[in-house]
C-alpha cells in the first residue's frame, strides 16, 4: 500500500540530492512509485534527523575548524552546497590553529558558537569543565599508523620496544594507538618510546630510523603512505572500532540552553553535508581540495575509505564517548577518579529530541 513521504523521508532525500525538494514534487514522484531509487536505498537513507528546523530569521553563528584535515570536509560541503543557508544560518567559518585548551575555551565564553574537531583531541580538555557539549559525532576514520616495510612491523603488538612517531603528546592519534597498543597487550606509557617532530617530518624521520613507526592522519598520513610505499599497520576503523565515530561537534553550552533550535539546526545542516559527502565523494573533494592542496583524486579514495555517514546522535553517541572515556583511563590518560558516565552524560548533548 503506498504511503506518502514523510518529513523525515524528505529531509533525507534532502541531505543526498543537496537540494531543498518542494513537498508537492516529493509527493508527486512517491505517487508514480516513489522517490528515484538511489533516494530511497538504506545505504544512503541511514541517518534520522529529525524534523527539519527553519529557523525564523537568519541567524549567524561562528564555526571554528581545522582548514586543512580533510577529516572537516562536511564544514566546507555544508557552506559551499547551502546546506547552513537551509536552516536560516549564516555561518561564519574559524580556520582555528591554537591549543585545543584555547579552542574550547572561546568555545565556551561565546567567542566562538561551535567547532568541529577530533574526539580524542578534545576529551581530555573537556574532563576540566568547559561548558561545551558534543552533540554529534560527524565521521569515523582518518588517523593511521604507518611503518616501512623492510621493518617487519605488520600488527599493533610489533610495537612493543619501538619508537613511534607523533605531532605531539596529546594528538588523537596518540591517544588512539596508545588505546590499540593497551589492548594488544603493550604498555603505551613504558613499552614503547613516544617521539614529536612536525608533521611533514615524521616520514623523514622513520626513514632515518629515528623511528620505527609513526602514527598521522589524513591527508598527510596518506599522501606519505602513498608516496613512500609504506605499510598501513592499523587505523581507527580496525576491528572494534570501526563504527565509532573520531570527529565531534562540540557546541557552545549556553547557545543549546537558551537557543536550542539554532543549535538543532547546526547539527541537522551539518549531518546533512555529510550524508551528501558519503553519497558524493569525488564531488566533495573538488569542494575541499582548495583547502588541503592534494589531488582531488587522492581526496576522493581518502572520503571513500571514511564513514561519513555514520553520525552518532543522543545515546549512541553518549555510548561512544563513554567508551573512549573508560579507554583513555586504562591508558592513564584520563584521572582514574573520573566517573565516566556522569562525565559522558555531561560533555554530551541530544539538540533534535
Amino acid at each position: 500500500m503506498f504511503r506518502l513521504p514523510t518529513r523525515r523521508t524528505f529531509l533525507r532525500a534532502a541531505a543526498v540530492t543537496g537540494t531543498l525538494l518542494p513537498a508537492g514534487v516529493v509527493a508527486q514522484r512517491g505517487l508514480g512509485g516513489g522517490l528515484p531509487t538511489d533516494l530511497l536505498d538504506p545505504a544512503i537513507c541511514r541517518a534520522s534527523f529529525g524534523e527539519p528546523v527553519v529557523l525564523p530569521e537568519k541567524r549567524a553563528l561562528k564555526l571554528t575548524w581545522n582548514a586543512t584535515a580533510i577529516c572537516t570536509v562536511g564544514v566546507a560541503v555544508a557552506q559551499e552546497k547551502g546546506y547552513f543557508q537551509r536552516h536560516n544560518l549564516e555561518v561564519e567559518l574559524i580556520n582555528f590553529g591554537g591549543s585545543t585548551d584555547q579552542l574550547l575555551e572561546a568555545i565556551a565564553t561565546a567567542k566562538a558558537d561551535a567547532g568541529v574537531g577530533m574526539a580524542l583531541r578534545w576529551l581530555k580538555p573537556l574532563e576540566g569543565g568547559f561548558d561545551v557539549k558534543i552533540a554529534a559525532g560527524i565521521h569515523g576514520g582518518c588517523m593511521r599508523l604507518f611503518a616501512t616495510p623492510a621493518s617487519g612491523i605488520t600488527k599493533i603488538a610489533d610495537l612493543k620496544g619501538k619508537a613511534i612517531g607523533v605531532t605531539d603528546l596529546a594528538a588523537p592519534d596518540r591517544n588512539f594507538f596508545s588505546i590499540m597498543l593497551h589492548q594488544a597487550g603493550v604498555d603505551p606509557n613504558k613499552e614503547v618510546e613516544w617521539k614529536v617532530f612536525p608533521g611533514d617530518i615524521l616520514p623523514v624521520a622513520l626513514k632515518k630510523g629515528e623511528v620505527q613507526a609513526f602514527c598521522q592522519g589524513d591527508p598527510l598520513g596518506w599522501l606519505a603512505r602513498e608516496r613512500d610505499g609504506l605499510t598501513e599497520v592499523a587505523n581507527n576503523l580496525s576491528g572494534e572500532f570501526a563504527h565509532r565515530t573520531c570527529c565531534v561537534l562540540g557546541v557552545r553550552g549556553t547557545l543549546i540552553r537558551q537557543e536550542k533550535p539554532v543549535a538543532a539546526a547546526l547539527v541537522q545542516s551539518l549531518l546533512e553535508a555529510q550524508e551528501w559527502v558519503a553519497v558524493n565523494p569525488d564531488a566533495a573533494a573538488e569542494i575541499f581540495a582548495p583547502h588541503a592542496k592534494a589531488p582531488v583524486d587522492k581526496l576522493a579514495a581518502m572520503l571513500k575509505s571514511h564513514t561519513h555517514h555514520h553520525t552518532p546522535l543522543a545515546a549512541d553517541l553518549r555510548s561512544q564517548i563513554a567508551a573512549y572515556g573508560e579507554e583513555l583511563k586504562q591508558v592513564a590518560v584520563f584521572k582514574q577518579s573520573t566517573d565516566i558516565q556522569k562525565y559522558a552524560a555531561r560533555v554530551t548533548a541530544d539538540v533534535l529530541s
